[in-house]
């Protein structure tokens, strides 16, 4: 059967194998397992339970390479980005909770 069209723009669908996600970010697959231990990424297991990641994935390990290779330790890069997304996700939701409240109750 033929992948959907619709996987090919959804950044959540587990699209790349570990060996491809650690090239493409410039890593290595412990480097990739590492961020799974601490929980900033979590892969997708194939049927043969081999590891699949995001690009939404891909793009938290690379921020969390980039500040390791900066000197931050690895737990305090993963922490730091897992606020980071918090934040930035209860932003989303105060805007769109303010722009319903600008436009009135419904009627």
């Amino acid at each position: 059967m033929a992948p959907s069209d619709d996987m090919f723009g959804d950044d959540d669908y587990p699209a790349y194998t570990m060996g491809r996600a650690a090239e493409i970010i410039g890593a290595t697959p412990d480097f990739l397992r590492r961020l799974g231990e601490a929980k900033l990424i979590v892969p997708i297991r194939s049927g043969g339970g081999h590891r699949r990641y995001s690009r939404y994935q891909l793009r938290l390990a690379a921020r969390a390479r980039e500040m390791v290779d900066q000197g931050t330790a690895l737990e305090s890069a993963c922490r730091i980005i897992i606020l980071e997304d918090q934040l930035e996700e209860a932003l989303r939701q105060n805007e769109a909770y303010q722009r319903r409240l600008d436009q009135g109750p419904e009627t």
